[in-house]
């Protein structure tokens, strides 16, 4: 599948999102103390940041995809809902849905995290049914959008937004015009009678549909394999992606065998929201014509997008398009190294840098490449123009050329992109690409890095890797000589 010629599409799709309207709140700061209190630590809060959760983190992720998006929801009339309903604004999605109660305070989860580490969570929210009269203004609501759009997402969180009349609604409206409609619910049964296309439970819902106990890491694709054509039933969907943390998902079609998708595992405290992402980008791909493996591999990319990133965050159709994008592994043009790094650092990627001349590759520049791409995520290597090689090695340097050292470089998997440098230190490269760890190998130390001050006030780390005995360019070169004169 050609996802860079479907992502573009994604601008002609119109998605209507119905679901909880929340603010998550992440309050940053420092803790060098105890409270005399309790022994809790006291965080010195630095900065907030705002951004939309639930259906509204869903509606934003549609919209950063390019997608056409309006948002149905009921909320609070206080400080929280107007954050919420401006960021929305902001992000492109339309607002002219969402109905303002003032009986209701709006949902808001805030998080302290002192260092990068979260400390506490805490929540308030009106949760219970709404009154008859605003329930009423969702449904007129709902009548007068669903007719101008191409597909419908559900997003429940049991909050009480998505009643048994706003699904009584819904369901008239899809007897009278069918369109596409995705479930993501705690209580996915309740939409059973709207047969939805899709629906998208995580692995606690799905066992809790089946009524199966938790599975250990690691076998649990296996338990839910075996109950695909229960999933369906019980939901009444044609197609339902279980979603399984750091194993991936499973995608189970009627009449069709299982799909798996596979996910890069990340600590939990960075996959705030990624199921909003995955449900979005899911809807967007089907209603873009996509099948639903292809539109599931689609959630996948996105979802990985955003797990890389800190708190709750979106996957824009940029950053989509470049995830797909075949890797340009050679880079003749610094510009285009510097887009890159930018790229990947508005991903949350890490980026290691490391330099050498590699005129032959052996064992010891296989282990420490591998070494040095373990401290991140993305390794780039820049390499020692032929002149540059002939001031360090001398004369009867290199051996190999460069633009042969270079591919050789770049047929590695741990290898992500290799440039040339003509300078005596690749400091220019370094500024461009400013790394979060620069790998020198154990024969060299920190003191004699010429390029350490600045990565370092570039805020990077110098990483001086194992040195491997006997495992050089020059000792290979000395062998062939020594052979050579021998024979």
């Amino acid at each position: 599948m050609d996802y860079q010629n479907v992502i573009p599409q994604f601008r002609q799709q119109k998605i209507l999102v119905i679901g909880e309207l929340m603010l998550d709140v992440y309050l940053y700061g420092t803790s060098n103390r105890i409270c005399r209190e309790a022994p809790v630590p006291v965080v010195n809060v630095q900065s907030r940041e705002d951004v939309p959760g639930a259906a509204a983190n869903a509606a934003v992720n549609l919209a950063a995809l390019g997608a056409q998006v309006r948002y149905l929801s009921i909320t609070g009339q206080d400080r929280d809902s107007q954050t919420v309903i401006r960021l929305l604004s902001h992000a492109g999605v339309h607002t002219s849905g969402v109905v303002c109660d003032p009986t209701r305070q709006t949902i808001t989860k805030r998080r302290v995290l002192s260092d990068g580490q979260l400390i506490v969570r805490y929540d308030d929210g009106s949760t219970g049914t709404p009154s008859p009269y605003f329930e009423r203004q969702l449904i007129k609501k709902l009548t007068a959008f669903y007719p101008e759009v191409d597909a419908v997402l559900l997003s429940d969180y049991g909050y009480g937004v998505i009643t048994d009349r706003v699904i009584a609604a819904l369901q008239s409206l899809q007897q009278r015009q069918p369109k596409l409609l995705v479930v993501d619910s705690k209580n996915l049964p309740r939409f059973h009678d709207l047969h939805p296309t899709a629906v998208k439970p995580n692995y606690a819902e799905a066992i809790q549909l089946l009524g199966l106990a938790k599975a250990d890491h690691g076998r649990r694709v296996d338990q839910i394999l075996a109950h695909g054509h229960d999933i369906l039933d019980i939901t009444g969907a044609m197609v339902a992606a279980v979603t399984i943390d750091s194993e991936g998902a499973v995608i189970f079609e009627r009449g069709k065998s299982p799909y798996r998708t596979y996910a890069r595992p990340v600590p939990n405290s960075k996959a705030a929201g990624a199921g909003d992402t995955y449900i979005g980008t899911l809807t967007l791909g089907l209603s873009s014509g996509l099948s639903p493996l292809e539109a599931a591999e689609l959630a996948t990319a996105a979802a990985t997008v955003v797990v890389h990133k800190d708190g709750t965050s979106t996957c824009s159709a940029k950053e989509l398009m470049d995830f797909f994008k075949p890797p340009q592994k050679v880079i003749t043009d610094r510009a285009e190294l510097a887009s890159r790094a930018q790229g990947y650092r508005e991903q949350g990627r890490k980026i290691v840098f490391t330099n050498g001349c590699f005129d032959i590759l052996h064992r010891g520049h296989i282990t420490y490449l591998t070494q040095a791409k373990a401290l991140g995520d993305i390794l780039v290597v820049a390499v020692n123009s032929d002149e540059g090689v002939r001031r360090l090695k001398g004369a009867d340097r290199p051996i190999n050329l460069l633009e042969d050292r270079m591919h050789v470089l770049a047929a590695l998997d741990c290898v992500d992109h290799v440039v040339a440098f003509e300078e005596d230190t690749p400091v220019d490269l370094i500024r461009l690409v400013k790394p979060d760890v620069y790998a020198k190998g154990g024969d060299y130390t920190k003191a004699t890095l010429p390029e350490a001050p600045f990565v370092e006030a570039l805020g990077g780390k110098v990483e001086i890797l194992p040195y491997i005995n006997e495992r050089s360019t020059t000792a290979v070169i000395e062998k062939i000589r020594a052979l050579d004169k021998a024979g």
